[in-house]
């Protein structure tokens, strides 16, 4: 087996043999571009690799104990999904490993035909394995578009060996594939290509006959290389962009610079605001902020909104990162956050940019402490175990004269009469006295928090312990419901229990 090199993928309308053109697909051929596009199909189509040793790419499946190489030389093959970015090979592949097979190729778009062509295509396999004893690969590009129902209806056909399913995503299958789906067919990931890679693709369209080889002319210096690192990875944007500089330099001339950058126009940034890539950048933005690189906050801010990202979501999840990752070690940083949110809401587009921008490098270079997150984590985690736990009567109102023969409210010590404005009890349900969830640390204000937590605690010892009262302050008057704070709890306690 030659060394596999892979790129161009393309959709199943572009080329990919019918249910009949699939049984001339045999061990041995080569796979021909498409022929009903006219006499001169795309550059891409053109130049789909024929066999498995044309392949550029993908060495981590297709190189020396790479799985799928395994696979192929094993002659064995399973259903499968291939899940990478446009133009990194996944229907090419797919074509590939049915010849390499001895397999019928059947091509299925799951954007333009439903269940009831599927069904189409599972009883011409059932004719097929009865006829000739064949395999049928059944190719889904653009599985993701099917939903769950729909995916539902390979299921029998791929768990009974009729078919082997080879199902082609851009998509993240984990949310985009049914479970019992992936427990059949096992994900393969396709890696954007190197712009090494697409160089050597490019100049083999400039060579080939099957691609501008009739044009001697070639290329300037660097213009390869020029539009490879601009492609993203993508062969077929790689190819469509030499196609139209070929087209725009006009026959004898070659491809100068200046036609590369007209072909090519604008690059958009690699960005989905509903896919994957969506939830990857705003992952990116925030771990830069939590590791506090401002530099690369900037650049991941700049992604998203380049790539049409709402700004106010944008703005909402660093209100959310200035809780969860700085917390009470800067609290100014929330005031940011909500500042910056409600200037853009102000200004928009682009000027109001510009105080996002101020916000992530403030951010970034705020001092960290998720001590407020973990304290909330725990609080919620012991609500959850101790739903029923009852309020401690002294904490509780009492509105009403039968709440206080009852006991509500009895013992409660009103704090700012106590020394220090600490008295000596338990705020927390009696299975939980005692427990602590907020742990301050040491970056930022939190080290004046835990001090002043600490004198809370000692005060509160000391009260407990029968520590004496200092000399010099007067004692006290003992608060009474109307004049210490309960007179307001009354009036709302009141008003709970009419309801």
């Amino acid at each position: 087996m030659n060394e596999p090199t892979l790129f161009g993928d393309a959709g199943a309308g572009d080329g990919s043999p019918g249910p009949e053109g699939a049984a001339a697909v045999g061990r041995g051929a080569h796979l021909q571009p498409d022929s009903s596009r006219g006499a001169d199909p795309p550059l891409a189509a053109r130049m789909r690799p024929r066999a498995l040793s044309e392949f550029v790419g993908q060495r981590r499946l297709l190189g020396d104990g790479g799985p799928l190489r395994l696979m192929l030389e094993g002659g064995a093959l399973s259903s499968l999904i291939l899940w990478g970015p446009p133009g990194s090979g996944k229907t090419t592949l797919a074509r590939l490993l049915a010849l390499r097979v001895d397999a019928a190729f059947v091509a299925f778009s799951a954007v333009t035909e439903g269940v009831a062509r599927v069904r189409e295509i599972i009883a011409e396999a059932r004719q097929r394995v009865a006829a000739t004893g064949r395999a049928t690969i059944l190719f889904c590009d653009e599985i993701h578009r099917f939903n769950k129902a729909q995916q539902d209806a390979f299921l029998p056909h791929v768990e009974e060996g009729l078919v082997f399913l080879v199902g082609a995503t851009t998509e993240n299958p984990s949310f985009e594939v049914i479970r019992p789906l992936l427990s059949r067919a096992p994900v393969f990931v396709l890696e954007p290509l190197s712009a090494k890679e697409l160089t050597g693709i490019l100049g083999r369209a400039l060579e080939d006959e099957r691609g501008l080889g009739r044009s001697p002319e070639g290329a300037g210096a660097g213009v390869l290389k020029w539009i490879a690192e601009r492609a993203d990875g993508d062969a077929r944007r790689a190819l469509g962009v030499l196609e139209r500089a070929h087209d725009l330099a006009g026959p004898h001339h070659a491809i100068s610079m200046d036609h590369a950058r007209q072909a090519a126009q604008h690059r958009f940034s690699h960005f989905d605001k509903g896919g994957e890539e969506h939830y990857n950048t705003i992952s990116a933005l925030h771990k830069a902020i939590r590791g506090s690189d401002p530099d690369a906050a900037l650049y991941w801010l700049a992604r998203m909104l380049g790539g049409g990202q709402d700004p106010l979501y944008i703005a909402r999840r660093l209100v959310r990162m200035a809780s969860e990752d700085i917390g009470l070690a800067d609290p100014r940083a929330l005031a940011t956050a909500l500042a910056g949110r409600d200037a853009f809401r102000f200004l928009g587009s682009p000027e109001g940019e510009l105080c996002l921008a101020e916000v992530v490098v403030y951010l970034a270079a705020a001092p960290k402490s998720n001590r407020l997150y973990r304290a909330w984590t725990a609080a919620t985690r012991a609500a959850r175990k101790t739903p029923g736990a009852p309020v401690p009567r002294h904490l509780r109102n009492a509105p009403t004269g039968l709440m206080k023969q009852l006991g509500y409210g009895a013992g409660y010590q009103y704090d700012p009469d106590a020394p220090g404005g600490v008295a000596a009890q338990s705020y927390l349900p009696t299975e939980l006295d005692g427990a602590r969830f907020y742990h301050p640390g040491a970056a930022g204000d939190e080290r004046d928090i835990a001090a002043r937590l600490e004198r809370f605690a000692a005060l509160r010892a000391r009260a407990g312990s029968g520590g004496k009262r200092d000399p010099e302050k007067p004692e006290p008057p003992s608060p009474t419901p109307s004049s210490r704070g309960q007179a307001g709890e009354a009036r709302g306690g009141a008003q709970h229990a009419e309801a």
